[in-house]
């Protein structure tokens, strides 16, 4: 499975982005679709998560301002940030399961300036 996201870049605070992340390969195994993100120095966390039937899980911190969102026939899952804070800034990454395999996309940068 190979995952490529898009969508990240620059921001400011209380701003809005969308990031895109388009699975291929031997899609028909996918699981759960989710994203991560890794700030400097911190570790990776889990923001949201969707599962194939769309049972959403969702990071604290960003509760009530992100949405996670998965076009199943497309195999691709979208995370909309709304309201961002200069704490989202980080390596935002798209992650998937298939099979007992972890599998990761290259990160796409998200920054929010104050």
């Amino acid at each position: 499975v190979q995952l490529v996201e898009s969508g990240g870049g620059v921001v400011q605070a209380g701003g809005s982005l969308r990031l895109s992340c388009t699975a291929s390969g031997s899609v028909f195994s996918i699981t759960t679709m989710a994203w991560y993100r890794q700030a400097p120095g911190k570790q990776r966390e889990l923001v949201a998560a969707i599962t194939n039937g769309g049972d959403t899980n969702y990071a604290d911190s960003v509760k009530g301002r992100f949405t996670i969102s998965r076009d199943n026939a497309k195999n691709t899952v979208h995370l909309q940030m709304n309201s961002l804070k200069p704490e989202d800034t980080a390596v935002y990454y798209c992650y998937t399961k298939s099979w007992s395999q972890n599998y990761w996309g290259q990160g796409t940068q998200v920054t929010v300036s104050s």
